[in-house]
């Protein structure tokens, strides 16, 4: 089989909608029986899912196979990079831990992982009827058109069409199309189809003589305006959510740090969406509030973002929040965040070679070169509740506070620690929150008697539906579809 329908979305900016549109017409193609295939080239995000092959890519790539029908695979995103300073990430090829390479080594490593890209890129147009293809960023970055493997330069190597999106609710649509066209060359630029436009609110009539302008300006049609879907719900790639549902009353005020380095901030979607819940990110510099429960969500780097916890005052604010009777629960860097040190003998994360953790569970944990790649499923040790999800991370944890675990794992396995006292409780276990019994059972713990029950995987799979009889509607999909087959 070679697939007969290639086709690669690209934005004006991040967050114009890339993911999403990509998420959208997978789910549209599969509707219609397609066999389809999402795929981002070059992925930069804290945020990862683990694949049915033991390996890690964008949680983006993860929802767009949802979002298809399809097992995620590490083919769907080949390179994911996880930065680890702001000059430095860790490179992640075919799902596994390559190297933790500077901007300026990466630059250079670009043509081997061009290769990986490749090789992912014949095995999907081999295997699948449709691959989907996402870029990163902008592809007018002037900046880094130098050995690109993310948009055109990875179109170009693989004769893939592209359709531009822009983001009409950030303001200057027509500046972000018409200047992401000027800035591509005459090559990249013929291969651009036209354009969808996303997040618009308003009278489309009072719009209609911009999209007029630009088609003639730019000879391209404008395939689609996209209305502000309120309340959309699916997982980010990297920036944390905005979006806060209205809620007419709640029952629990739960809180968590926006460290430097969060990771799968997506584990507190459960939080941030459930009624009975107030939910809120708390960033630097912001004066922490009183809660019920405290989430210290997971961290790419440990040890700086554990110092940078106690440089914002969360420290003495945890031990009051502990005194008064709070809930503390610490999920994979922030479970490792509440043992009494964290060990680094590689200097996987800098020059620091241990720090003091904050103690409340007797435990140590030891990073290492390895990384812990699983899925995972089994039910909380202190209630009778189901739970699914995945396992990313470095180093081992140990100590006599795994005696009481959190979970227990169906591989026969134990997971985290509970305090004596019931206050404190950590995992290891990305989407713990995820599964409306476990939820509901963490809920009660933290102070809540009858929690409502909440199905994130529904309102996922609701969503995604939602996305795609949007983008059936106001999409003319014949005229996309027919222009990327020719």
């Amino acid at each position: 089989m070679t697939a007969s329908l290639r086709l690669m979305v690209q934005g004006t900016t991040s967050d114009a909608g890339k993911s999403t549109l990509v998420a959208g017409l997978a789910r549209v193609l599969a509707r219609r029986g397609r066999r389809v295939a999402p795929f981002k080239p070059q992925n930069m995000a804290l945020n990862s899912a683990v694949t049915a092959d033991g390996g890690e890519i964008g949680r983006a790539q993860a929802l767009q196979a949802l979002a298809a029908g399809v097992a995620p695979h590490t083919d769907f995103n080949p390179v994911l990079l996880k930065p680890s300073s702001d000059i430095g990430a860790q490179v992640i090829i075919h799902g596994k831990v390559c190297a933790q390479l500077s901007a300026r080594d990466y630059h250079n490593y670009k043509p081997i992982a061009m290769q990986a890209v490749m090789a992912s890129w014949q095995r999907l147009v081999s295997g699948y009827e449709c691959v989907l293809v996402e870029g990163a960023g902008s592809p007018a970055e002037i900046n880094l058109r130098d050995r690109d493997i993310a948009n055109m330069g990875f179109a170009e190597a693989a004769d893939v069409p592209v359709i531009l999106i822009a983001d009409i609710d950030k303001g200057g649509v027509f500046a972000h199309l018409v200047g992401t066209l000027e800035l591509l060359s005459d090559s990249e630029r013929a291969r651009v189809l036209g354009f969808v436009i996303n997040r618009f609110r308003g009278d489309i009539g009072l719009l209609q003589p911009g999209l007029d302008w630009l088609e003639a300006r730019t000879g391209l049609p404008v395939f689609g305006v996209l209305p502000y879907l309120q309340g959309l719900f699916l997982d980010a790639e990297d920036a944390i959510a905005g979006f806060q549902p209205a809620k007419t009353a709640t029952r629990l005020k739960a809180i968590a740090p926006v460290v430097p380095r969060v990771s799968n901030h997506t584990d507190l979607d459960a939080l941030r969406l459930h009624p009975d819940v107030d939910f809120s990110w708390i960033g630097p510099g912001q004066s922490i509030p009183p809660a019920d429960l405290v989430i210290l969500p997971g961290s790419k780097s440990v040890i700086p973002d554990l110092d940078w916890l106690r440089a914002q005052g969360w420290e003495t604010y945890l031990q009051r929040h502990l005194r008064y009777g709070g809930k503390v629960l610490g999920l994979c860097g922030g479970y490792q965040m509440l043992g009494r040190s964290v060990r680094d003998p590689l200097r996987m994360e800098g020059e620091r070679a241990e720090i003091e953790g904050f103690g409340w569970l007797d435990l140590e944990t030891t990073l290492g070169r390895e990384k812990q790649l699983r899925q995972v499923s089994g039910r909380l040790a202190f209630a009778p509740a189901r739970l699914s999800g995945y396992e990313i991370h470095l180093g081992t944890t140990s100590g006599r506070a795994l005696a009481r675990p959190l979970v227990q794992l169906d591989d026969g396995r134990a997971d985290g620690a509970m305090s004596v006292d019931g206050q404190v409780a950590g995992s290891y276990v990305h989407g713990l929150l995820d599964h409306p019994e476990a939820l509901s059972a963490i809920l009660r713990w933290a102070g809540v008697s009858d929690p409502l029950e909440q199905d994130l995987a529904q309102r996922r799979q609701a969503d995604l539906d939602r996305l795609a009889d949007a983008i059936t509607e106001h999409v003319d999909l014949e005229r996309l579809l027919h222009a990327a087959r020719t």
